[in-house]
């Protein structure tokens, strides 16, 4: 594995996480599977949310700082958040690796396309 690329992977997820609250699966499993090599989505998308787990912890508490953070929505999103997680991966056991490929993709546009016309 080369380190280099995957620290720059790194840094860029860790940036765009904390301006747009996105890094891990929009940026870090991509760049993993076309940088990396790694041939398995799935080991990507896991490997995505460890990583975030620290991220998000950081980003969550210099946004703090600045304010930029509604406690109340997040206690109530976070349980909700949590199961939707657990199905998220029961889900991925019932798919092939290929599928979830073309799901993930599909959904990268969908999103694309909602952000870059639509209000």
């Amino acid at each position: 594995m080369n380190y280099l690329i995957a620290g720059l992977i790194g840094l860029v997820g860790g940036v765009t996480s904390g301006m747009f609250g996105v890094g891990g699966g929009v940026v870090m499993v991509p760049a993993m599977v076309l940088l990396l090599g790694v041939k398995d989505i799935k080991v990507a998308i896991g490997t995505s949310l460890a990583v975030i787990v620290p991220t998000a912890i950081m980003g969550s508490y210099k946004h703090h700082q600045h304010g930029n953070v509604d406690w109340r929505t997040a206690a109530c999103l976070a349980p909700t958040a949590i199961m939707g997680g657990f199905l998220g991966v029961w889900i991925t056991t019932l798919m092939s690796a290929d599928n979830l490929k073309k799901a993930f993709g599909a959904f990268l546009v969908l999103v694309g396309v909602k952000l870059l016309f639509f209000k």
